[in-house]
């Protein structure tokens, strides 16, 4: 599935808000689940495994982290391998919340029940993945022509947990067929505890700006919590659309493989009105970071993980081609650590940050 990432721009040193806006909350319940600060770390499919998860929460600032969208099928049949790596966590993911996709409302209380027996703190519908793959099986958006089946799912899995039910969509199939309100209302009226707005149609794609007045109707519309995402580079951005919508809390997605210190600038920001820019021993350890998380939970996928990520995580870097192009062409996980040990122990050196033991 092709993703169309988006890379935030470089800013240098720190950046400082001029006047006071309305900041990210410090806490958002959903149900019994206290989320502090209220900021999200969107699903996303290839991306937010449990070596990531960890390594965002990790890094600080994330309230609540959540699994790739996971096939309510696939955790029915008791041998499909990646629906069991996909919902795959550790107690230190703890405040986590399972995504689930699917159209068969019986399938999706029984997937839901067993993600509660898992241990997870919440469960989450997917009607917002665009993928033709996902649509063509009236999965992810592709519901969202069908109100009434999405109803039916609702009261499927509210009737089957006792953990926060909650769901992420998009505004609609297309600019014509905006359903964003009338499904926040029918979620709220079908006991579901918070909603998710990706505030982009499903024609659209990840293209285009997301439009944030949807985000700001749906809040007018519901007494329920709303989450708003959709163009959040930067902590102003995300201060920007809590002032705008009047969001009770804010997710994540594209941004935090490029940054994966957005969380923890944003609650810089909010704090301070100013938060730091990584330095470049900074993003060395980073990455040396996530790759050895990587190696050491012996992923069957690892040296694709490490190169999928490469050009996220050099963005930016000075000589970044160079070593993106060692790590493309090396052969196996250890082989592309060294690359980057490498690589940016010469540049630090050659700097005298290493030498003063920075």
């Amino acid at each position: 599935m092709r993703k169309f990432w988006d890379n935030p721009g470089e800013l240098a040193g720190q950046s400082v808000r001029p006047a006071r806006e309305l900041p990210v909350p410090e806490l958002l319940r959903i149900g019994s689940v206290e989320i502090r600060p209220a900021t999200v770390l969107a699903p996303m499919a290839g991306v937010t495994d449990t070596v990531f998860r960890r390594f965002i929460r990790n890094l600080g600032g994330c309230g609540l982290i959540m699994t790739e969208f996971t096939s309510a099928d696939g955790v029915l049949r008791a041998k499909d391998q990646k629906a069991k790596r996909y919902l795959h966590f550790y107690e230190d993911e703890h405040p986590i919340s399972a995504q689930l996709f699917g159209s068969n409302p019986q399938v999706m209380g029984e997937a839901a029940r067993m993600v509660e027996d898992l241990g997870f703190d919440l469960v989450d519908l997917n009607l917002g993945c665009p993928a033709k793959k996902v649509v063509k099986c009236n999965g992810g958006s592709g519901l969202l022509r069908d109100l009434p089946a999405i109803g039916r799912i609702f009261q499927a899995i509210r009737s089957a947990v006792k953990v926060p039910f909650t769901v992420k969509f998009r505004a609609g199939w297309s600019d014509e067929e905006i359903v964003c309100v009338e499904l926040a209302k029918m979620a709220e009226d079908c006991g579901l505890c918070a909603v998710a707005l990706h505030a982009r149609t499903r024609e659209q794609g990840y293209s285009g700006q997301a439009r944030w007045d949807w985000i700001g109707a749906i809040k007018d519309a519901v007494k329920i919590p709303v989450i708003g995402n959709g163009d959040i580079r930067i902590p102003e951005d995300a201060c920007r659309m809590v002032a705008e919508t009047g969001c009770d809390a804010v997710m994540i997605g594209r941004t935090a493989p490029s940054n994966p210190w957005i969380f923890r600038q944003i609650e810089q920001y909010v704090g301070s009105g100013q938060y730091d820019q990584p330095a470049e021993s900074d993003r060395y350890q980073m990455i040396r970071t996530y790759f050895q998380m990587l190696i050491e939970e012996e992923l069957p996928d690892a040296v694709g993980k490490m190169k999928q990520f490469a050009s996220w995580f050099t963005h930016g870097v000075p000589g970044g081609a160079g070593l993106r192009k060692a790590i493309y062409e090396s052969k196996s996980a250890p082989e592309i650590l060294t690359r980057v040990e490498e690589f940016f122990e010469a540049r630090l050196c050659s700097a005298g940050i290493l030498a003063r033991g920075d």
